[in-house]
């Protein structure tokens, strides 16, 4: 019986994910006039179903997708190619926050006092001024703080100007990122957007609420920026 029941759902299943392209080729399909015409369009209902399957309904994908999931709790990440960026230029895995250093805004040192220079506080939700992700700040350093190695292949020399500003520590959302990230970006390069919330796996850890527009910070990250 429980093999049963299995067969019956993957049969319902299939139905359901068949049932949006049966409709379009119906609606769609079935109206063109002519035969010739008919084949060009089911080639490309036939081509996006494929591309459907290979990118959502693989083994692959999944197993990339579980892969990234692990990344956040301090496995290895895959990279951003896919996007046109370079995970060394932009994107950072959460392994490499933990590093006890401090880099990229993971300092426990408490921020005692908040330079006008830092434009944005804890818990604000921002936009990547160019690549358009959301994030929330998690964050913040007076100047960047990360490997010499990462600030020279990061800051070319057109932006070493940005090396004596403040830089702040995002989480991206992951309607934007599937793969869960952490973001370390100078302040010039994002802008506060109002009435959006955030979804990141490990967004309870840093809040503990949503109000007016930003988050409310824990009371231990509170304690590390008591002026934001």
């Amino acid at each position: 019986m429980p093999e049963l029941e299995n067969r019956q759902a993957l049969v319902l299943l299939v139905v359901l994910l068949l049932a949006v392209p049966a409709q379009y080729f119906i609606t769609h399909v079935g109206i063109v006039p002519d035969s010739s015409s008919r084949h060009v369009a089911f080639q490309r209902l036939l081509s996006t179903a494929i591309g459907f399957r290979n990118k959502y309904l693989s083994l692959t994908a999944w197993s990339e997708w579980c892969q990234g999931i692990l990344g956040v709790f301090g496995g290895e990440g895959g990279d951003d190619d896919a996007n046109g960026e370079s995970p060394a230029v932009e994107v950072l895995q959460y392994n490499q926050y933990t590093d006890k250093r401090g880099h990229f805004g993971s300092s426990t040192e408490p921020r005692l006092y908040r330079p006008a220079e830092v434009k944005f506080r804890i818990g604000q939700v921002v936009r990547h001024k160019f690549w358009k992700y959301r994030g929330v700040i998690i964050g913040w350093d007076l100047k960047p703080r990360a490997p010499k190695e990462w600030l020279e292949e990061n800051y070319p020399s057109s932006e070493k100007h940005l090396l004596h500003m403040p830089a702040f520590t995002l989480l991206v959302d992951v309607r934007d990122r599937m793969t869960p990230q952490l973001s370390y970006v100078p302040g010039e390069e994002i802008e506060v957007i109002d009435k959006t919330r955030v979804m990141h796996p490990r967004l309870d850890y840093y809040f503990e609420s949503y109000d007016r527009g930003q988050y409310t910070p824990r009371p231990w990250l509170q304690s590390i920026y008591p002026e934001d």
